[in-house]
């Protein structure tokens, strides 16, 4: 049994999409991904338990630990630019074996964000509907939970379905809504900042650590969940003209932009309303109601109503082309592979997510999964840092014109290091949760994987 025969690189392959994304495409799709949950729903809850006024230094910290690991994501983008992101470039220097626990980890990450979103996204319609006096059967208003009487989140089911049929279409069209979203998200974090500015006292931030430096590193491991997305870029590499460039200016792009953004917006949220307040489901629209500016929070209320339907459009979009590009080489079923001849998309690949992402969304209050998504990222993170030095190893130092992560091996072995911190500072629980699905992920392919895929058949011949 070959458990680690590696794919080659085949930069002339094609996969019948359409090649017509740009670098401002890309960072759009990053930033869509990237500043969603993070920014409206995490922050209050973060300096509130875990960091307080610090929340800043927490972001700091998180940045640090993507930003390694996105220059590694860069280099195998610029070097290995085909479809399937970290699963794609792990096949390539590590083999099949280490490539589908890493696709499997990417399934969980995307899938779970979807779905949650799509449930988080639920809980604000509910709640701007009832401020107009409609309000859903009990029933349908969340995930099973018969002690609360609720059975279904049809709000949650409506938007992925919505969602599914817009990345079904052309994926320049799909990023189109979601370009103009991004801007509306812009425009409501700048309303933020330029009137909370006025409202900020420095004696808020004080004391600026109140629950010292491991509070600093407690808020990381949780705010890590803010920065997910980034990896959405490197998804897209066989419908980007010129991906060796582009791919890596997305993916640096739009985490440098999507950083400043946290920092400068938890810097005011926290010099507005004390850290003792900011317990709340939506902090910045809260921020200004402390304030007494209604009108401006409930115009961010409705902002992020709107905006929070990009995060689940940017991962929708990479749980498609990532089951796309695992059923290419046999890991799943061959039927994800089709190409819609209209469209030029997967769209049965789109539609196997949607329907999946349908039921977890539906009947799953995934909200107290966050850890389970970090650690499952953080966990495909590392392999990746460790196959950039093998990457390194194998094929040797970046040619002209590629992307080169400075300092190899340190960075990358930083990168290692504080992605292992950041786990050891999760759950027992989430640890359990997600030794159960490495082991399903396991029985799918030793049951199904290894024998239908490609390089199986390849052997074989």
């Amino acid at each position: 049994m070959d458990l680690f025969r590696k794919k080659k690189i085949e930069l002339n392959q094609t996969s019948g999409m359409k090649k017509e994304l740009k670098t401002t495409d890309l960072i759009m799709l990053g930033i869509g991904a990237i500043i969603g949950t993070g920014i409206f729903v995490v922050t209050g809850v973060a300096a509130n338990q875990n960091a307080g006024p610090a929340l800043s230094l927490s972001f700091v910290l998180a940045a640090v630990v993507v930003i390694l690991s996105g220059l590694s994501f860069a280099e195998f983008a610029s070097r290995v630019p085909i479809l399937g992101g970290p699963y794609a470039y792990l096949y390539v220097v590590f083999g099949e074996f280490i490539a589908w626990l890493t696709g499997w980890l990417l399934i969980g990450e995307f899938l779970l964000a979807v779905s949650s979103v799509a449930s988080g996204w639920s809980g604000y319609v509910q709640g701007f509907l009832a401020s107009l006096g409609v309000e859903l059967p009990t029933a349908l208003t969340g995930g099973y939970n018969p002690g609360k009487g609720t059975y279904l989140d049809l709000i949650a089911i409506l938007v992925v379905v919505f969602v599914t049929y817009i990345v079904s279409l052309e994926a320049k069209k799909a990023l189109r809504l979601n370009n103009v979203m991004v801007f509306v998200k812009f425009g409501i974090i700048a309303l933020f900042i330029v009137v909370g500015i006025f409202f900020v006292k420095p004696a808020n931030w004080t004391p600026f650590t109140p629950f010292g430096f491991s509070g600093v590193l407690d808020g990381a491991a949780l705010v890590f969940f803010a920065f997910l997305g980034f990896d959405a870029v490197a998804m897209a590499a066989e419908e980007v003209k010129n991906p060796q460039k582009d791919v890596p200016r997305g993916i640096i792009g739009s985490i440098l932009i999507a950083t400043v953004l946290y920092i400068v917006v938890t810097l005011i949220l926290t010099g507005i309303v004390p850290f003792t307040e900011l317990g709340v489901s939506d902090p910045v629209a809260f921020a200004m109601r402390y304030v007494g500016h209604d009108t401006v929070g409930a115009i961010i209320a409705v902002g992020a109503i709107l905006t929070l339907l990009t995060v689940t459009i940017s991962m929708m979009y990479s749980l498609a082309r990532l089951l796309f590009a695992i059923s290419k080489d046999g890991l799943l079923p061959k039927y994800m592979t089709e190409i819609d001849e209209k469209h030029r998309t997967p769209k049965k690949a789109t539609y196997t997510a949607g329907v999946v992402a349908v039921f977890f969304a539906g009947a799953f209050p995934l909200d107290i999964l966050a850890e389970l998504t970090n650690i499952t990222a953080l966990t495909y993170l590392i392999l990746v840092s460790l196959g950039l030095l093998k990457l390194r190893k194998q094929f040797g130092q970046p040619k002209a014109g590629e992307f080169k992560v400075p300092f190899v091996p340190v960075l990358p072995v930083i990168s290692i290091l504080t992605c292992v911190v950041l786990m050891l500072r999760l759950q027992a629980i989430t640890w359990i949760v997600f030794a159960i699905v490495m082991v399903i992920g396991l029985l799918i392919y030793f049951t199904y994987g290894y024998k239908n895929s490609v390089m199986n058949q390849q052997q074989g011949e």
